[in-house]
Order: structure tokens, then sequence, then C-alpha cells
């Protein structure tokens, strides 16, 4: 896939209302599992945050994936900026 295709697919996708939803969703799922463990749940803890993490991570990487299309055709319009 090249870039311009790889940065057209991260738009529509971040511009995609029930993929950013599930996104939101997903984290607050998590986030609220997270706060409503026990004290003695540590390893649930544990994976919980990283499930978190990930979450945003894949999203990030996403925006990342998109941001950078645009720097670089933004470089190739004004190569001397």
């Amino acid at each position: 896939m090249s870039n311009e295709q790889r940065e057209t697919h991260a738009k529509r996708l971040l511009e995609d209302q029930l993929f950013t939803e599930s996104f939101e969703v997903l984290k607050k799922q998590l986030v609220s599992e997270w706060m409503h463990t026990e004290t003695h749940e540590i390893e649930k803890r544990e994976s919980l945050h990283l499930s978190i993490k990930l979450v945003d991570r894949l999203y990030a990487h996403i925006e990342s994936v998109l941001e950078t299309g645009q720097i670089a055709q933004s470089l190739h319009k004004h190569p001397y900026i």
C-alpha cells in the first residue's frame, strides 16, 4: 500500500463516526472495569491498564499515518519550508 493510500485510508477511518465511537466506548468500558477492580485484583488491573494503553496506541498509530501523510504532502507542495 502506498503512503498516499495509507493516508487516505487513515483519514477515512478517523472520519468514520462508528469507528471513532468504537474506540471511545471501548476505552470507557476498560477504564470503568479498571476503576471497579478490588484491591486484591492486581493482575486484572495490570491487564486492563495494558488494554487501555493498547487502545490508545492503536488510535495514535492511525492518527500518525494521517499526520505523516499530510506533512509529506505539505513538504512536497512547498519543498523549501
